[in-house]
């Protein structure tokens, strides 16, 4: 039994980044780290009924690494859906809460289910200041550490040919219908080898989302290895988002630690990029993004790259190592589960 158990839901690229971090941070800190991962339930039609099959994964999960009967000094349920039908109580990290991302009838079970285990849970493990705030009078009072998920340059500096790049996974979420309407605006007069590339979905998932792809100067690459994501990430000019909501924006600090523009809507939810853009170049934050992407790709500010660069250092793996073992390890084993 390691000392940490991590109960990953894992039902995200991000989320699985997340505790393959947290599991090496443990270790290179001196301690072991285990990872329980959940197995994937069928696809749902509605959130509340996806969240419940992900909870009973998670449980079974967490109920097979400790039927042995041994205890691990800790366990971390990584989100709160992976927490919600815990068989023994742990500290949760999250990126953000049921209290934020499950308005209505979305969160009818989950909220009230998620208030009583974070104020059950051993320390509170927020992937930004922004998740912890979410929780507003959900927030049991409890410790609470904000742990953020790391990002790292994914190679050397290479020329820039690729002229604005976007991710976009869950096409509506994301917002892809309105990044594809400033470029209709932007596009007259710009020249034509322009493009703007988009990664992480296919026309199929488009169409679903009623999203229509086929533009001029539009060219969707689909699903990418992570490899070849990060090696469009270095060559492009701009990372363009229009989020409709952001829980964390894994991809956009990934832009700009390899040193992209990032040009996004101001979307709600704890959106850890959101006041870095801000603070980098003003002009290209905004609801109207078509003047943005004139901005960032005939105007760009000389000396982006590298204060975006000094920005991220806090979201550096050196940062996270750092944050685990001086500040996490001691709070976990003070609090044995």
């Amino acid at each position: 039994m390691p000392d940490v158990l991590i109960v990953s839901l894992g039902s995200t690229h991000g989320l699985r980044t997340a505790d393959a971090q947290l599991a090496e941070a443990i270790e290179a800190a001196g301690a072991t780290a285990g990872i329980a991962a959940a197995r994937a339930p069928r696809p749902l039609r509605t959130l509340a009924a996806t969240d419940l099959a992900w909870a009973l994964a998670a449980r079974r999960a967490a109920r097979e690494a400790l039927a042995g009967g041994q205890r691990p000094r800790a366990i971390v349920y990584s989100s709160t859906t992976a927490a919600l039908l815990w068989p023994a109580p742990g500290a949760v990290r999250f990126d953000a809460p049921a209290a934020g991302n499950r308005p209505g009838r979305h969160g009818l079970w989950q909220r009230p289910l998620e208030r009583r285990r974070l104020a059950t849970g051993t320390l509170l493990l927020p992937w930004s200041d922004g998740a912890l705030a979410e929780l507003g009078a959900a927030w049991p009072g409890a410790d609470a550490l904000v742990l953020p998920v790391a990002v790292e340059p994914s190679g050397p500096a290479t020329r820039r040919d690729v002229a604005v790049l976007t991710y976009a996974a869950n096409p509506r979420k994301k917002g892809l219908d309105r990044l594809l309407a400033a470029w209709e605006r932007l596009r007259p007069g710009r020249p034509a080898d322009e493009e703007l590339l988009v990664a992480g979905t296919d026309e199929a998932a488009c169409a679903a989302a009623g999203i229509d792809v086929h533009l001029p100067g539009v060219r969707l690459l689909g699903p990418q290895s992570s490899g070849d994501y990060r090696a469009l990430v270095r060559r492009a000019r701009v990372f363009a988002c229009a989020p409709r909501r952001e829980d964390y924006g894994i991809a956009q600090l990934e832009a700009l630690v390899d040193g992209a523009q990032l040009v996004t809507t101001p979307a709600p939810g704890p959106y850890a990029a959101l006041p870095i853009a801000r603070e980098l170049d003003a002009r290209l934050v905004a609801d109207d993004l078509a003047p943005a992407l004139r901005a960032a790709l005939d105007e760009p500010c000389a000396d982006y790259a590298e204060r975006a660069a000094l920005a991220l250092e806090p979201y550096g793996l050196s940062a996270l190592r750092k944050r685990v073992a001086e500040e996490l390890l001691p709070r976990l084993f003070a609090c044995p589960c």
